[in-house]
């Protein structure tokens, strides 16, 4: 027996939540883990650039995580259903990240603009994502409980992404560009 991947449930512009609740397609909590998912699919596309076996690592956890994250979002929320969790060990593998990176970067003194390389330009496509995702599960937090765990993982998660472009772009030898305001 093959398994099909269409279901047709969704054809009327709904979808279900693990654990059965029904909500329209365009509803916050949709929009928040599928660009959640999104995000998922930009940081696999930086790790496929990463030539450093470390980072790869990094990265993948990170894809992990961003799972765990949308698994949270996508549980009908009236249900104590088990979902993998996010916590402060998963916030402190970022920060660690991120000081590990910084301690070889140069200061920065001004703001800079996306672009370089690919692979840096895929970094700031993962953080924009990855802003918009934070946004959306914030909008979710004004009507609904969200963990605020979920927020604080996607804040510092994009004050990863913009410090590995910045780390990229040391390895590549690439300078960076420095926006100039009229």
């Amino acid at each position: 027996m093959s398994f099909k991947i269409y279901t047709k449930t969704g054809d009327s512009g709904e979808t279900s939540l693990y654990g059965g609740l029904r909500l329209p397609k365009d509803h916050i909590r949709i929009e928040s883990y599928g660009t959640v998912d999104e995000l998922n699919s930009h940081v696999g596309m930086v790790r496929d650039c990463a030539q450093n076996e470390h980072l790869r690592s990094v990265l993948k956890t990170i894809q992990d995580r961003l799972f765990d994250l949308g698994a949270n979002l996508a549980v009908d929320p009236n249900k104590n259903l088990q979902v993998p969790q996010i916590d402060e060990l998963d916030i402190q593998l970022l920060e660690n990240e991120i000081d590990r990176m910084s301690e070889t970067l140069p200061a920065l003194k001004n703001f800079i603009l996306p672009g370089g390389h690919t692979t840096i330009s895929f970094c700031h496509l993962a953080r924009c994502v990855c802003r918009r995702a934070e946004r959306n599960v914030v909008a979710l937090s004004h009507n609904e409980t969200v963990n605020p765990i979920l927020i604080q993982y996607l804040n510092r998660l994009s004050d990863y992404l913009f410090t590995l472009a910045r780390y990229f772009a040391m390895e590549l030898k690439v300078e960076e560009t420095a926006w100039k305001g009229k």
